[in-house]
């Protein structure tokens, strides 16, 4: 049995122990036409205790491992209560004899990356405990307690959308900003469908009373976190209000279904500001890195920023 088949099985069985990105439908899912696998780590009685799903691509003869479109972390995955160093270095072993150019992975927060590697500290944006969604409303800053969202309540009400009618509603956002939709329609309607088959992945839109769209959001979530993925605003108008009743909305029907709320990390100090304003804490995740090479890193690393 190859590993991504005993991975799979992993996955079902300690579904409820591995993080939305490192599930196996999600790597097939967001894979899909590319090549992935995965590590893993096995104890002395031969069961796993770790694993290391991987995207892996070539160029120019040359082997690399980056994250996955629209997946914000990978990393390694132990096994609670395992000997983590241990596992470390198992997964650092099997990691050699890929002969990488290029490794990077995001790890979540809370996430132990590996050992050897550079390891850079990155800002994502939480808010740990959505289970009381009026103490959550209290923490939203006043500009979005006050007027937005109450005006926003009586011109806009909550709608249910396709994922093919968000896909081009994305991407007409992206084309009024003059700027090209970096997900393909076919991508997107496929990771956003296979969410919502498997009840880990909500997509809610708001409309006007004239029916039209001004904003709408999908959020990806694993049984202790939501993932606030992709969003977009109607390039012809949208009330002042709309994303954050959007946020309010979703957060409302998440509240019984997973702690935590990550809007995701970003170093732009404007959509740090946007994301404190709901209440959203700063949070650590970590980026491993490394590549050997030193012409390839130098280019390499101007590029990852």
């Amino acid at each position: 049995m190859d590993t991504k088949k005993q991975y799979q099985q992993l996955c079902e069985t300690e579904g409820c122990n591995i993080p939305l990105f490192l599930q196996y439908w999600w790597m097939e899912t967001v894979c899909q036409g590319k090549r992935w696998d995965v590590l893993l780590s096995r104890n002395s009685e031969g069961s796993i205790v770790g694993a290391l799903p991987y995207l892996i691509g070539s160029k120019m003869g040359l082997r690399f491992v980056l994250q996955p479109q629209l997946t914000q972390y990978n990393g390694p995955w132990y096994r609670t209560g395992c000997d983590k160093e241990a596992v470390q270095v198992d997964l650092l072993r099997q990691l050699k004899k890929l002969r990488l150019a290029l490794f990077l992975q995001n790890c979540a927060p809370g996430v132990e990356p590996l050992e050897g590697f550079k390891i850079e500290p990155r800002p994502t944006y939480r808010i740990e405990d959505i289970s009381n969604p009026e103490q959550v409303f209290l923490n939203f800053h006043k500009k979005h307690r006050q007027k937005p969202i109450i005006k926003a309540q009586l011109q806009l009400e909550a709608a249910e959308l396709t994922p093919k009618e968000f896909a081009r509603f994305h991407k007409a956002y992206w084309k009024s900003r003059g700027e090209e939709d970096l997900l393909s329609d076919d991508f997107m309607e496929r990771i956003i469908t296979a969410s919502l088959q498997r009840g880990q992945g909500m997509l809610l839109g708001v409309k006007d009373n004239e029916g039209v769209l001004r904003a709408a959001r999908f959020v990806a979530y694993d049984q202790n976190c939501a993932y606030a993925l992709l969003s977009a605003l109607n390039p012809e108008g949208h009330p002042n209000g709309a994303s954050p009743l959007l946020f309010w909305l979703i957060i409302q029907h998440l509240s019984g279904k997973v702690k935590s709320f990550d809007f995701e990390g970003s170093l732009d100090p404007g959509i740090a500001y946007s994301y404190s304003l709901y209440g959203a804490q700063p949070a650590t995740y970590y980026r491993m890195y490394r590549c050997p090479n030193p012409l390839l890193n130098l280019v390499l690393r101007s590029r990852l920023k």
